[in-house]
């Protein structure tokens, strides 16, 4: 009789542990997921900052190639193993280009009116408006898998099945 009583607290304890441990992989894939969105909306970003850099080409130049130069050097693609600091350095990457293509558009005013100059920039800031509404889902991922990592008992176990917390996003300070 001891070993059905054991035996029954095992087995509620096993089913008790892959149940735990189905939803916190969840958790821990949906954040992956939410990282790996972030990075299609930046890489998205920087192909509407080569297709601006081309139509700035035949402006200037030289600053246009200086600039596609820089971005080749510092772009590196965001994945699921990304962390939130890899993806505030890509942002930092977006908006200096942003910044030095900005200057270079009130420079040549032709340019500013140009409509696929307009274009090209409604797309950055639509692609602006993805990355944000990506580093919210992102964020609300990370709260439940750490909240879930945080409450008992799920904390105990947690720690043994090698699940760990994650940092959030923080807001890039423009």
């Amino acid at each position: 009789m001891p070993f059905v009583i054991i035996g029954g607290l095992i087995a509620i304890f096993v089913i008790w542990g892959i149940g735990v441990r189905r939803r916190l992989t969840a958790m821990d894939e949906n954040v992956n997921n939410a990282m790996s969105q972030i990075g299609v909306q930046l890489s998205s970003r920087f192909d509407v900052l080569a297709a601006l850099l081309e139509l700035e080409k035949e402006y200037a130049a030289h600053e246009s190639q200086t600039l596609v130069e820089t971005i080749k050097l510092r772009r590196s693609a965001i994945t699921a193993a990304s962390v939130p600091n890899d993806v505030l350095k890509q942002e930092r990457v977006i908006s200096e280009a942003l910044g030095r293509i900005s200057m270079v558009a009130e420079q040549y005013p032709e340019l500013k009116a140009d409509e696929s100059y307009k274009r090209c920039m409604d797309a950055v800031d639509s692609y602006e408006k993805m990355v944000r509404t990506s580093r919210l889902i992102y964020n609300d991922s990370v709260t439940r898998l750490n909240r879930e990592l945080r409450t008992f008992p799920t904390s105990l176990l947690g720690g043994l099945l090698e699940f760990r917390p994650r940092d959030y996003l923080v807001a890039v300070e423009e």
